[in-house]
């Protein structure tokens, strides 16, 4: 199927629009892959996207998407994520250490940056020196990539959808979620800072870092303030990976999978159980919501990914987990798009208790 943004599908007319939201995980330019699987949603007319909550990578797709949104309906958001991530790409080949030097490209196949001198020498550096030493002056050329592809202004006076971004409070610990009204390039900065690589995002006093460590993504905002009780969760980190890590990186990738996961299984865990309550007759259904929740990912695609894959934003790269995040969307709306509204199409108990 043509994955050229703004055009659409007649068959993707047929059947009743069922709307849906959408939770969105991080994962640096793994992010690519929801950029797929976004692009194949918003071709489908039968779908109609409520709210969104997201975290990092997935807050900038969520940022991007609801502006597009606003300014053309799907066929504007399409276009938008589709330019977010080319000037994602063109400013990593200007500013980005973590990329492959020219020749290395047509030397080494597949996109794992670990045999980069540039890779390497950085991955080096960040083990000893924090981002307030290597970077005293905060420069992140994200926040310009951002602000040339949102006016958030717009975004906070009419946002389309329900939007949920996530941030880890420093301090605290807690979750941190900036709806609709509180959406700005800060708040999106907030939930993609890795402390690793970049200074906490100071808002209103408070002090913020990726969100992925308290929810990737955070599920509650979306049964509190969304109708739909249809979840479509679209996962960037592997939940299953064969084997045990044995190499320090592929270690720090492993416990990084599990911290980043560990926030969205407890919460699919509660929502299984308040189902079973609810299926059961033990709560009124009047009291409880029962959700129905759904699945897009791919632990086969991802799982093959190295960590350094995750700061690679190669065109070529980030186009490949686009098409594989399509090819996903599209296999998951052939198979459950006639479970949104009825049923869940993931099994929580057989996958998470």
């Amino acid at each position: 199927m043509s994955a050229t943004p703004g055009t659409r599908d007649a068959g993707d007319a047929k059947g009743p629009v069922k709307r849906i939201t959408l939770a969105l995980q991080g994962g640096g330019s793994h992010g690519a892959f929801a950029w797929g699987v976004l692009d194949r949603l918003l071709e489908d007319d039968r779908l109609a996207i409520e709210g969104v909550s997201a975290t990092s990578a997935g807050a900038m797709n969520a940022a991007v998407l609801a502006y597009g949104l606003l300014k053309d309906g799907p066929p504007g958001a399409r276009m938008a994520l589709h330019r977010f991530w080319q000037d994602v790409s063109s400013t990593a080949r200007l500013y980005s250490p973590f990329r492959k030097l020219p020749w290395e490209i047509w030397m080494r196949g597949g996109y794992g940056l670990d045999n980069s001198p540039m890779y390497v020498m950085t991955d080096l550096l960040l083990r000893v020196l924090s981002p307030y030493q290597f970077n005293p002056l905060n420069l992140n050329p994200l926040s310009d990539v951002l602000a040339r592809h949102v006016d958030f202004d717009a975004l906070r006076h009419d946002c389309p959808v329900q939007l949920f971004l996530c941030a880890t409070n420093v301090e605290t610990g807690k979750v941190r979620l900036f709806s609709r009204e509180e959406i700005s390039l800060k708040a999106v900065l907030a939930s993609a800072c890795l402390p690793s690589l970049f200074q906490a995002v100071e808002i209103d006093g408070q002090h913020y870092w990726d969100g992925g460590y308290v929810g990737n993504p955070a599920i509650f905002p979306l049964i509190y303030h969304c109708t739909t009780r249809d979840v479509v969760i679209v996962h960037i980190n592997p939940i299953v990976r064969k084997g045990v890590p044995k190499t320090t990186a592929e270690i720090l990738n492993r416990i990084n999978e599990v911290s980043f996961n560990s926030s969205l299984i407890r919460e699919l865990r509660a929502i299984s159980f308040v189902t079973t309550l609810i299926q059961e007759g033990k709560v009124d259904r009047a009291d409880m919501k029962e959700m129905l929740i759904h699945a897009i990912r791919s632990d086969k695609t991802m799982a093959a990914l190295g960590v350094s894959s995750k700061l690679n934003a190669d065109w070529d790269f980030l186009c490949h987990l686009r098409d594989q995040g399509r090819n996903e969307a599209e296999h998951w709306l052939a198979q459950n798009y006639s479970a949104i509204g009825e049923r869940c199409s993931v099994d929580l108990r057989e996958e998470f208790l």
